[in-house]
């Protein structure tokens, strides 16, 4: 019988066999997050469109070819969010956060929707960890959330990861850095792409952007965003290297770095790597000091980062970092007929509370066919259960690396002496 569908192009199943690898990166994450003082915050998958259009920028690829827009019943246009920036800063301006203190620090794990070639690294369905601070235009939280981008990458194994660094400015520079490009770019007006003659006038910084290898080319030439940059500017970027020194964290300063997104401002940065190929961004951020602006509310400078759990992964891969295997079954409880199942069912809850984890048969195999089971599953330990151990009231629990069987009692001590015997059967462990 042939499948009735399958999964779209550009998405990903993530399988039992899989998930805990995808845990394992998730939780590093939320422990260091944690450690810098970010809690999590949870949005919206899709959003009003208008708020991607000014948050991201209307110039954008995101905005201009990727996005998955759609009218609803009530007529009203809506998006799936593409990032997860936007959301974040129009959930804290609805909801006032800057009354419960600033600066605000949040945290979160989303999916995000582009419609883009598929390919190693780049999918229409992915994930990111991102972090955001509002209220603040230190360049120590600056350093601080480069600080803890590395601390992620450094507990995944990661370390050799490099930092690329640049200051894109701030409005005021920026204007004489956009006419400088406008000089420089309509130079070459015949050979830029459609898109790129579109974006010389309204946004000639996405020009650095462009995906096109002629662009590519001619944008080599182009003038260097820090040449632009104003006192105050420089003296800010210069700020957040002198922190990054003093926290030991090496960087390369890379003037071509603009981000893709319109709402950058002065710092930004990407963690790159070049063993996956060209999608070698794990993790890109910087400053948005105008977005809370932009979207309707008082000035409130911002930072933040968001990092491609799909790419960490892929880089994990291809350094060959092994992610450790989550703890298989403590116990598996073979039953032989209804006062064993029930009984087995009691055991079970017992154990579970005690935090192991306990499987017995659900889909009503033979007692071979259980215990075969229990081997392909990895179960630490069995216990054969029927009628003459429920009238004993004690039961043979066997390791099943040694065979080794050691006899409890099947009462409301079962679980602690389980517990007992399992700490004392593993490697180097005294009590």
């Amino acid at each position: 019988m042939a499948l009735i569908t399958k999964k779209i192009k550009g998405t990903e199943d993530v399988l039992p066999r899989q998930s805990y690898r995808w845990q394992f990166v998730e939780n590093i994450m939320r422990e260091e997050s944690r450690a810098y003082g970010f809690r999590e915050m949870r949005t919206p998958v899709f959003e009003h469109t208008e708020l991607f259009a000014r948050g991201v920028g209307q110039t954008t690829d995101v905005v201009q070819k990727e996005m998955y827009t759609f009218d609803t019943k009530g007529g009203e246009s809506v998006t799936l969010r593409p990032e997860g920036t936007a959301g974040a800063a129009r959930a804290v301006l609805e909801h006032a956060l800057e009354n419960e203190g600033l600066p605000i620090k949040a945290s979160y794990f989303v999916s995000c929707y582009r419609y883009e070639k598929p390919q190693a690294g780049r999918l229409r369905e992915f994930h990111q960890f991102g972090i955001e601070e509002y209220g603040t235009q230190s360049p120590v939280a600056d350093a601080e959330i480069i600080c803890l981008a590395q601390s992620v990458l450094d507990r995944l194994g990661l370390s050799d990861v490099h930092l690329e660094l640049n200051s894109i400015g701030c409005p005021e520079c920026r204007a004489k850095y956009n006419q400088a490009l406008r000089n420089y770019f309509s130079q070459y007006k015949e050979q830029l792409c459609p898109t790129c003659l579109t974006r010389l006038e309204k946004n000639p910084m996405r020009l650095l952007d462009c995906k096109s290898p002629e662009d590519h080319k001619i944008a080599e030439g182009a003038p260097k965003i820090t040449d632009y940059i104003c006192e105050e500017c420089k003296e800010h970027f210069a700020e957040v290297k002198k922190y990054l020194d003093a926290a030991g964290v090496e960087y390369t300063v890379n003037p071509t770095i603009v981000r893709g997104l319109d709402y950058y401002t002065k710092t930004v940065f990407e963690f790159v790597t070049d063993c996956i190929g060209a999608q070698g961004t794990v993790c890109g951020g910087g400053r948005y000091d105008g977005l809370i602006e932009e979207l309707g509310g008082k000035h409130m400078p911002s930072l933040g980062f968001a990092m491609g759990l799909e790419r960490i992964l892929l880089v994990m891969d291809a350094k060959g970092i092994e992610i450790p295997q989550p703890e298989p079954c403590a116990l598996y409880i073979a039953t032989m007929g209804d006062a064993a199942k029930q009984k087995a069912f009691s055991l079970l809850r017992q154990i579970r509370e005690c935090g192991l984890t306990a499987e017995t048969d659900v889909v009503g195999r033979g007692l071979r066919a259980q215990m075969k089971y229990a081997d392909k599953i990895g179960a630490k330990y069995s216990l054969v259960l029927g009628d003459n151990e429920i009238a004993e009231n004690k039961a043979k629990v066997k390791n099943m690396e040694s065979g080794e069987q050691t006899e409890l009692a099947l009462d409301e001590t079962f679980a602690e002496k389980f517990s007992v015997l399992t700490l004392t059967a593993s490697k180097g462990f005294e009590i």
